[in-house]
Parts: C-alpha cells; sequence; structure tokens
C-alpha cells in the first residue's frame, strides 16, 4: 500500500487544460509521460523516476503524466505508438525523449536540471526548442488509427530482435526488473506486449526443437501463463542487436549461466530448465521466423526496402523482414 501512495505522489496526473498550466509554471524541471490511453503509462521508468528523485532532491525536479486524448495542448502526440518524454521548465518546452531508453533519460534529466539551476541562479538564457519530429517528415514511426491500417512499423534503418519474458518469470512478479535491466543495457523497446500463447503457436515457434525430449515440457510451460513479448532494437553503431541481447541472456541453462554469467538474466532471474525466464532468438534468420510468427503486423523499413506483412496471424505463412 505504501508503495502505491509513493508512485502516485511520483507522478502527478494531467488530466485537465487547468492542471497542465498548473505544472507549466511549475519552478524547476517537469518531465511529462506523454502516453495513449490504449496503452497507458510507461510503467518501467518510474523506478528510475523514483531514484532520480532520491538523488536530486524535490524542489526543482517533478514528474507528470498526461494521456494525449485528453489535452488539446498534446493533440499532434496522439496515436503515436512509442512513449514520448516532455521536458517543461518555466513554461518552456527545453527537450524530448522518445521510447523508453533509461540512460538516455537519465542523461537528460541531469543535463536539463543543470541547465535550469543556471538559469534560476545565473540568469542564464533558456534553450527552448520546437519539437521538429512532429513534422510530416519525421523518421519515427506512428500509428494513425484513423487509416484502418494497424501494421506497425520500426525506426528506419535499425535491425530488431524479439525477446520473450516467460511466464515463469511473469508468475513471479519479475517483467519490470527485467525490463528496466534492458534498458539499462542499452536496448530500445519497440513494442511490449502481454500475451498468452497458444498451444498451436508454440508448436509452430518451437518446430525445430520437436524431436527433443524436453518439447512437449517447454510447449506446455509456454502456454502455462502469461509471457511479455517484446521487439528489441539498439543504438545505430554500437553492437549487433542479436548478439547483444542473447549476452545479456546468458546461457540457456540458468545453473551454466549462474557459473559462467552471474550477473545474466538467466542466471538472476531462472531456476532450472525449461524456467530460464527469458527467451531470444539465435541469429538473424531466427529472429525474422520468430517475428513473423508473433507479430505478423509488424513492418520494417530502411533506405533499400519496405517489407509489409499480411494481416492474418492464423496463417503463419508469412516473412518478416528485419535487416538492411
Amino acid at each position: 500500500m505504501g508503495s502505491k501512495k509513493k508512485e502516485i505522489a511520483l507522478q502527478v496526473n494531467i488530466s485537465t487544460q487547468e492542471l497542465w498550466e498548473e505544472m507549466l509554471s511549475s519552478k524547476g524541471l517537469t518531465v511529462v509521460d506523454v502516453y495513449q490511453g490504449w496503452c497507458g503509462p510507461c510503467k518501467p521508468v518510474v523506478s528510475l523516476f523514483q531514484k532520480m528523485r532520491i538523488e536530486v532532491g524535490l524542489d526543482l525536479l517533478h514528474f507528470a503524466l498526461a494521456e494525449a486524448d485528453c489535452l488539446d495542448a498534446l493533440e499532434k502526440y496522439r496515436g503515436r505508438c512509442e512513449p514520448t518524454f516532455l521536458f517543461y521548465a518555466g513554461g518552456a518546452l527545453v527537450a524530448v525523449v522518445r521510447g523508453a531508453n533509461a540512460p538516455l533519460l537519465q542523461k537528460t534529466i541531469l543535463e536539463q536540471l543543470e541547465a535550469e539551476k543556471k538559469v534560476l541562479a545565473e540568469g542564464c538564457e533558456r534553450k527552448v526548442i520546437r519539437d521538429e519530429a512532429l513534422s510530416d517528415e519525421d523518421g519515427c514511426f506512428t500509428c494513425d488509427k484513423d487509416s484502418g491500417d494497424d501494421e506497425d512499423m520500426a525506426p528506419w534503418g535499425k535491425t530488431c530482435t524479439l525477446a520473450i519474458i516467460k511466464p515463469d518469470a511473469v508468475v513471479h512478479g519479475k517483467t519490470d526488473e527485467i525490463i528496466m535491466k534492458i534498458l539499462e543495457a542499452g536496448f530500445d523497446i519497440l513494442t511490449n506486449e502481454e500475451r498468452t500463447m497458444t498451444e498451436a503457436e508454440m508448436r509452430l515457434f518451437y518446430q525445430h526443437k520437436a524431436g527433443e525430449e524436453a518439447f512437449e515440457k517447454l510447449v506446455h510451460h509456454m502456454c502455462s501463463g502469461p509471457s511479455h513479448l517484446l521487439i528489441l532494437t539498439r543504438t545505430e553503431g554500437t553492437e549487433d542487436v542479436i548478439t547483444a541481447w542473447r549476452t545479456l541472456m546468458g546461457p540457456c541453462d540458468p545453473d551454466v549461466a549462474r557459473r559462467e554469467q552471474p550477473d545474466s538474466l538467466r542466471a538472476q532471474y531462472g531456476t532450472e530448465m525449461p524456467f530460464n525466464a527469458v527467451h531470444g532468438s539465435q541469429d538473424r534468420d531466427d529472429a525474422n521466423r520468430e517475428l513473423a510468427l508473433l507479430f505478423p503486423t509488424f513492418k520494417f523499413s530502411d533506405e533499400v526496402l519496405e517489407a509489409s506483412l499480411g494481416k492474418s496471424s492464423r496463417q503463419f505463412g508469412l516473412y518478416y523482414i528485419c535487416s538492411k
């Protein structure tokens, strides 16, 4: 009960124009999590916000929630598929962070807080910005709810992979912890969907293991409760996302992971096979196949190609392109 009260106090819910104007007049820096009603606020960053409020104090740093559909001032942010964090100081927009990227959020908060302290203490000029990404030419992916097309699109020029937080980790309440570790490791989460898999999906998903003794146990486990399905990418110029995700997961067997990579996710959250907390694609071809099966409407674009997948998730006869 106490933690709930802390969460409410941490992020003020701005539901009216009056509260929005009051927020803009607040002294210091305010970080607004602009969210869509159909997906809700970005829960994985709450622990980061709590940590930063403890570190920097309560006077000049404020956090707020605002549903895009409820405020006219946020009209241009409606229907966007990724979290958007707006930074306001002195009633003006001073920074924008798109996506639940914990390291970038922390860096931006510290930089903007330092800048605002100089404005207040020394009278320095505040650097106000306009969110250029709202123009028609922006490279971010959006969801147009009026278009009748419910496909998602990955950012241009980025590779991606599938990650699954398995039922054993979900049932033990470890989802948020694992997501925070994913973000802290430098991954961007394009999609995060909670879903209980069907037996048909999992038999097809693990068909390459059909001859193994543990196949039936694996299928049963993956259908035993909700999983979290994530599409991951990484900032350009860093390690390949598939390799980086497999490194963060660690060896498949949690006992081996604890011996060889004690800081890996499977070492920390896995118990025994097949209860090893997380799944990741083996390689590029495997990522293409798995994403096509579980996200048949996902679309990837880059400078060379645009692959649009069919709508039917029941057919599974799809080919997913997730590379240059």
